[in-house]
């Protein structure tokens, strides 16, 4: 068919498995918003933390850090989404509810988006925060060599990303001191996103899609990989994170693909908020030895 512009997907059906709102057309997303800014408010009011703390020269290059106990604590790097182009990391404080009661120091990255910034800058600074964290946290109460990443939506790409990232230099030590990764409503080929509605913003071209797309690449870090999505986050969000499992099944990450019943793209998000809920307990719980499907 000619007017299909992505396997069997035409212009329109392909911007609607990439218009995450439009798959709820009943969803309050100002409501949705909302809670997750007074949880975020709450989270900077109940922890220990460090706001605004520079990772790297520009004003967007910014971490805060969430501790809550005995330190030296395992230490959280977490990177929110909003198809890079949107959101900030005072979104995503409330993460901070969810994990630090389980003991884990949390750090929330910031990153210019686009267009500010193209993609691969935008990753580099991804990297940097990494390692201003491998460097640094411990004066903020974390271990260096216990470090784990997580990310929502376009941060599960950047975790992926940073786990496919060939660390070299003063940065050599990474890869070990990364303990484990878990990518959360993640989008690991970027074509679909080149041929989309969102491309008018993110200006994505054949090249960055082929180097910045982790089904292409092949991760370098060895740490247990949790890919995770929601059973009604649409076709392709789920292909993408099956076809990530796919191409990284035979890498020393491991991966392990886990389906939320009944959760959707922004319902898996704020499960991020409840230490007690499944999305945190599957990542407390890939720090061990998992592997294969998990459906839960």
């Amino acid at each position: 068919m000619n007017d299909v512009v992505f396997r069997n997907y035409t212009q329109a059906a392909l911007d609607r498995e990439y218009n995450n709102q439009a798959k709820h057309p009943g969803f309050d997303f100002q409501g949705f918003l909302a809670r997750c800014a007074r949880s975020s408010e709450e989270a900077r009011r109940r922890w220990s933390s460090n706001l605004d703390v520079p990772y790297g020269p520009s004003a967007a290059e910014r971490l805060d850090i969430f501790t809550g106990g005995p330190t030296p604590r395992p230490v959280e790097i977490f990177f929110h989404g909003g198809y890079w182009r949107m959101l900030d990391k005072k979104d995503f404080s409330y993460v901070a509810n969810g994990l630090v009661p389980h003991g884990v120091a949390v750090a929330v990255v910031n990153y210019a988006l686009i267009p500010a910034i193209d993609m691969d800058g935008l990753v580099a600074q991804c990297r940097s925060a990494v390692s201003w964290v491998f460097h640094n946290i411990e004066r903020f109460g974390g271990d260096p060599t216990r470090l784990h990443l997580s990310g929502h939506s376009a941060g599960g790409h950047l975790v992926a990303m940073l786990l496919a990232t060939e660390w070299q230099g003063s940065d050599e030590g990474l890869p070990t001191a990364i303990r484990s990764a878990a990518a959360i409503s993640g989008i690991y080929d970027l074509e679909p996103i080149r041929l989309s509605f969102l491309n008018s913003i993110l200006q994505l071209t054949p090249r960055a899609v082929a180097d910045n797309s982790p089904v292409k690449l092949r991760p370098s870090v060895p740490a247990p990989l949790l890919v995770a999505a929601g059973e009604h986050e649409g076709e392709e969000y789920l292909r993408q994170s099956n076809d990530l499992v796919a191409a990284w099944t035979t890498s020393s990450c491991r991966p392990e693909l886990a389906v939320l019943r009944a959760a959707d793209h922004f319902s898996i998000r704020e499960e991020l908020g409840d230490p007690d809920s499944r999305m945190v307990s599957l990542m407390m719980r890939r720090r061990g030895d998992g592997r294969g499907r998990v459906r839960t």
